[in-house]
């Protein structure tokens, strides 16, 4: 039997060390969320309400303790972590509060509208949730709060580095009142979790990653005839065009690459700034993005902590020094500073091209790609070039044609006009192409997993 230990990526310290659990036993937990979801599904949709808001209640009686942890395990800014205790809560409270009317039975006709049918909405069991560092609480609570009402049970795997937010997640849940077994935490290997895809007893899978594991996990289920639900990250492109305000665009910008420490996967990535205002803006971006202070995630005034761990570090340096070695400039930021824990500055890289990790792929850190077009059909043919599909965003005075440009035009699964924010309950939350398939959030995450069961009726 292996061990995990958790690291303090501020500090390069060890937090904790967890035993990973052998096959068989991962199977048995399988077992009894399965035999707890026997029991689970038979209640009503309004007695499932009432579990997913004592858990909202207790998550924030909670919230100081959860960001402190959150910040120890993966360096997230502490202020950031109560930000997320209570996006967790609200979503609890949105799928508790919506989640009756939007999974009710409908009342449909068939045989030429002679006769009564209904569509309901059955859960189908066991779902087995795959979920990344970045958002400890907030990437299982999306999938758990939706499957919990829908009438599902829930297995998490959960990434190495922050297992003890996972745990402590799961406690705090059955502090709530929620069945023990309903929703339950596996410190598992890859093989073992390869291994429960298949496992006849889990009905479903849903995951959060890079493309190259969301690829090995959907074949996975799909070879296993498993419905999958994947949200695969992305290149995010924020386009300035023409019109747009450049001090609104500027310190939205600067936002939305740091936040986070820069390691969302709907962050503004590639900002590509049409010629006639490419100047202003590089000029006052740089100058910002030069400024953002970078220190201990504990204190108030931090604008960027260090990343998640030494080995994503590693990974953002080199797709850095990729880009450079490939035509990139360094605009600001983008050396290393003498310091201990997993730091990376504030970067800004120009003259970024196609073939250039910074225009290719997913840089997950505080590194913007400025991108220059000739105008603003050229900005949405950059935006567009791109094999991610998640998210992106317009900046424009003129309203009701990024509005146009948004739904027609710019192809992705989520997009911000003039705005930047991670995600709302009330809204779909997903993408297309190697950004993944499947939504979450505002009603569609509860039905993902849901058996639209048709009922026809005689007369």
């Amino acid at each position: 039997m292996s061990k995990i230990t958790t690291i303090n990526p501020a500090t390069a310290e060890p937090i904790n060390t967890y035993p990973t659990i052998s096959t068989k036993d991962a199977v048995a937990e399988v077992d009894a969320c399965h035999a707890a979801f026997e029991d689970w599904k038979l209640l009503s949709h309004e007695e499932r309400g009432k579990h997913l808001k004592s858990i909202a209640s207790v998550l924030r009686n909670h919230s100081e303790e959860l960001a402190k942890l959150m910040t120890r395990e993966v360096g997230k800014l502490y202020k950031d972590g109560l930000t997320e205790v209570e996006l967790c809560a609200q979503i609890f409270e949105y799928t508790a509060e919506h989640g009756p009317e939007m999974l009710q039975d409908e009342e449909r006709t068939h045989s030429g509208g002679k006769k009564r049918s209904i569509v309901s909405y059955q859960p189908i069991g066991v779902i087995y949730s795959i979920q990344p560092w970045n958002f400890p609480l907030y990437q299982p609570v999306r999938v758990l709060a939706a499957n919990l009402m829908a009438g599902n049970g829930v297995v998490l795997k959960h990434a190495e580095i922050c297992t003890g937010s996972a745990i402590r997640l799961r406690e705090l849940c059955i502090e709530a009142g929620l069945p023990e077994d309903i929703f339950t935490v596996i410190v598992i290997d890859h093989d073992t979790s390869d291994t429960l895809i298949e496992y006849r007893k889990v009905r479903g899978v849903t995951m959060t990653g890079s493309d190259g594991v969301g690829r090995h996990i959907g074949a996975k289920a799909a070879q296993a005839l498993k419905k999958s639900v994947l949200e695969l990250g992305s290149n995010d492109a924020y386009m300035v065009l023409e019109d747009a305000d450049i001090e609104k665009a500027v310190e939205l910008s600067v936002t939305g690459r740091i936040y986070n420490n820069g390691q969302t996967c709907v962050c503004a990535k590639r900002f590509i700034v049409t010629d006639k205002v490419y100047d202003a803006f590089v000029e006052a971006y740089v100058a910002r993005m030069a400024k953002v202070e970078m220190g201990d995630p504990m204190n108030e005034d931090t604008e960027l902590g260090p990343l998640s761990s030494n080995g994503q570090f590693e990974t953002v340096r080199d797709q850095v020094k990729g880009s450079v070695a490939k035509g990139a400039k360094i605009l600001c930021g983008g050396e290393v500073p003498d310091r201990t824990g997993a730091y990376y500055p504030a970067t800004v890289l120009g003259d970024v091209a196609p073939g250039m990790p910074a225009y290719d792929d997913e840089i997950f850190g505080p590194v913007a790609a400025v991108i220059r077009a000739k105008d603003d059909e050229d900005a949405m043919r950059i935006a567009n070039d791109s094999r991610y599909g998640l998210g992106g965003g317009i900046f424009s005075q003129n309203e009701e044609r990024a509005i146009e440009l948004a739904r027609k035009h710019f192809d992705t699964g989520m997009v911000r006009i003039n705005s930047f924010g991670a995600a709302d309950p009330n809204m779909p939350f997903g993408g297309v192409k190697d950004s993944g398939y499947g939504r979450e959030h505002g009603g569609f995450g509860m039905k993902e997993f849901a058996n639209a069961k048709s009922i026809y009726l005689p007369g």
